[in-house]
Order: C-alpha cells, then structure tokens, then sequence
C-alpha cells in the first residue's frame, strides 16, 4: 500500500457522501468479444445491489491508475498485465473526485469475486448496460464512456 489507507468517508458541503479519503477510481474494463465487466455490488455496501465497475478508496499517494488496477484485482481478481489503459474519466467535486480507468483487455480474463464486496462479476454487451439497475453515478457516467468505448475501441 502506498502510504495510509484511504478507507474513509468525505462530506461534501451539501452533506452527500463520497467514498475515499483521497478519492476514488475504478476500472472499467472492455473485452470486445464480450463487453464490459461489470460487478454486482454487495446488500450490504453503498448503493448496494447496483452493477458497477471494480473500485474503491484511494490510498495517500496512489495514482488513480494504480488505484483502479488494485481495486480490481481485489474485487475481480484481473491481473494487472492483462489490461492495457485506454483512457481516462475524472470526476472532480474539488474536494473529492473519482477516476474511471477505461481499459482493453490484452489477454483474456476471467474475473472471480475474489471479496465480500462483490454478489458477482460479469461481462456485460455494451447495449445491454442500461438494462441493469446500475450505481446512479456510474448511470450518469455510463452514456458519455459509452461513446468513447465506441470510438476508441471501434466497438460494435
């Protein structure tokens, strides 16, 4: 880990909150022949029950591309050589902000629930995303990475 854990709640000046002491960032993970890996998430964590990618707290001093990769190789054991970054999607409130890590897969993985945060991992065809009950901030994220999936991947 690189340095103090940022498993914390922040308050934002409205009162919402936002998981990761020093952020957050996830990883939205693309196999063309399959789409992308979505993680049903635990009853019993934040939005529970809703789909999502792979992803948590920030550590002090962890890059966002460091912190999706190990998020994800926690929650779905993905091998961090088998990813390849594409790009990447900031969200940043200014007093917290969230990075989606949008990857192609570089050789096949086979996620496995891996924690408790996880109900189950899938794959999931890019036009069938929007029929799953999806975590509402991965819902408002979900039309704009789409697009860019698209055109970055060439995506059907």
């Amino acid at each position: 880990m690189n340095g103090r854990s940022g498993d914390a709640w922040v308050y934002g000046p409205d009162g919402a909150r936002f998981w990761g002491r020093y952020g957050a960032a996830g990883l939205l993970l693309h196999d063309p022949g399959r789409g992308v890996l979505l993680q049903h998430r635990a009853e019993w964590s934040h939005f529970g029950g809703t789909w999502g990618i792979p992803g948590g707290a920030r550590h002090e001093g962890e890059g966002p591309v460091d912190a999706a990769m190990r998020e994800a190789g926690e929650e779905a054991g993905v091998p961090a050589a088998s990813v390849l970054v594409r790009f990447t999607s900031v969200v940043d409130l200014g007093f917290w902000s969230y990075t989606t890590v949008v990857a192609e897969v570089a050789a096949p993985v086979e996620p496995v629930v891996s924690d408790g945060e996880s109900l189950e991992l899938s794959w999931v065809p890019l036009d069938r995303v929007d029929a799953l009950p999806l975590h509402p901030a991965f819902a408002t994220a979900w039309p704009g990475l789409r697009v860019r999936l698209r055109v970055d991947h060439r995506a059907p």
